[in-house]
């Protein structure tokens, strides 16, 4: 084999939490897998997104044994409030489905898993470049890149997953003619914070206000993420750190009002807020997976659950190839994970258009939107809903053969 070019079972594009968790169960189950990432190291490692783990995705991580951390330092969660109408409203999650969620930062997810990889001697490819796929309607697919020094390589392979987001190359790869778009983008972003402050409450406060949508969150005991709803072209300049104080409070008030504690802002933000999907997830021998074949927008706290959720079906129909098992378990990918990906999808985007408030909406939608919101905290049924929706759906159990 020419010098350059380098043999595994399992090429993996993206050393995000999907790509790194692929890599691990693949791992456990005796398949060879490299990782290629197009960022540093610390990069991965320092990028802020999701907070909130389903139950499923913090057992998984157990099961992994990447866990340990998660448990001495994130923050364990047993329901979250709703606040409208200057008053809030607790949804409990043990009482309505015997689960939890954990507030753990994506960014310390990520570390974990890259620390386990080193350990393994198994690291990530860093800061590799010019990554193209090819020959995926072949059964040896290979991916071509150039690595940190600058020298061409190829990774020659039985499988590819695209796990390298929504901007990637991975699904661009596939022809377009063979993929059906599904796209919704929102007329408003958010504004987030992250601040070295106290919590505003020992679990996460969703504020519909008529000044817009609030979200006061936690990272630690002593690192708040929060969020304020703001135009998807927002300049940041105008937010000073006192406005943002200022316009938190505001959309916290009524009564029992939580008193925020002011503290230094370390990081600000826009997130547009898009929900998108791809369908098939797969072409060939190569399979997409999180923000690659989908994206929503983060009211629900789906993001990450999903990306690990798919590659936790993508591992086990891999696992059962290589055991001489047939195809029939790849053939079913898309499929398997679109069934959770869309129930993902509608409850995102419930959540975000029952807490938003919409400029194109009239005073009727108005009165609806807090019809729901009444309808959601008065009713079980509906609070139940709500909670089996957050705390996860029952999460793909392939990984525990």
């Amino acid at each position: 084999m020419p010098e350059n070019i380098e043999r595994t079972r399992v090429g993996i594009v993206g050393a995000g939490p999907a790509g790194l968790v692929l890599a691990l169960l693949l791992r456990r189950a005796g398949i060879a897998s490299v990782i290629l990432e197009a960022r540093s190291r610390a990069y991965c490692e320092q990028r802020i997104r999701a907070g909130v783990l389903e139950h499923g995705t913090v057992d998984l991580l157990d099961a992994l044994g990447v866990g340990d951390r998660m448990r001495r330092e994130g923050l364990v969660h047993h329901g979250v409030y709703l606040r409208f109408g200057g008053r809030s409203h607790r949804i409990d999650f043990p009482d309505l489905t015997g689960k939890n969620i954990m507030v753990y930062g994506q960014h310390e997810v990520v570390k974990d898993l890259i620390a386990e990889h080193v350990r393994a001697g198994e690291s990530p490819r860093f800061e590799v470049s010019d990554v193209r796929v090819e020959g995926i309607e072949s059964d040896r697919p290979s991916i071509h890149y150039r690595d940190a020094s600058g020298a061409d390589r190829v990774l020659a392979c039985d499988f590819i997953a695209g796990c390298d987001g929504f901007h990637g190359v991975t699904r661009g790869a596939i022809p377009p003619e063979l993929l059906a778009v599904y796209e919704r983008v929102y007329p408003f972003a958010w504004l987030g914070i992250l601040s070295d402050s106290p919590p505003v409450c020992e679990e996460l406060i969703y504020s519909n206000h008529d000044r817009g949508f609030a979200l006061f969150s936690q990272r630690s005991p002593t690192v708040q993420r929060m969020y304020l709803q703001c135009a998807p072209d927002e300049d940041l300049g105008g937010w000073p750190d006192e406005r943002i104080w200022d316009e938190l409070q505001r959309r916290l008030e009524g009564e029992a009002a939580p008193q925020l504690v002011i503290g230094p802002i370390t990081q600000k933000g826009v997130t547009p807020m898009r929900s998108f999907v791809v369908e098939p997830m797969q072409y060939g021998r190569l399979f997409l997976a999180g923000d690659a074949a989908h994206i929503v927008p983060p009211t629900g706290a789906k993001g990450m659950n999903l990306a690990i959720a798919d590659v936790a079906v993508l591992s086990g129909a891999l696992a059962a190839w290589y055991a001489g098992r047939g195809s029939a378990e790849l053939d079913a990918y898309s499929t398997r994970c679109l069934g959770r990906v869309w129930k993902a999808e509608r409850f995102s985007w419930w959540m975000t258009s029952m807490l938003h408030r919409n400029d194109r909406d009239d005073a009727f939608g108005r009165r609806l939107q807090l019809a729901e919101l009444e309808y959601v905290v008065n009713s079980r049924a509906a609070s139940q809903s709500l909670a089996e929706n957050y705390v996860g759906l029952p999460f793909p159990n392939i990984y525990f053969r």
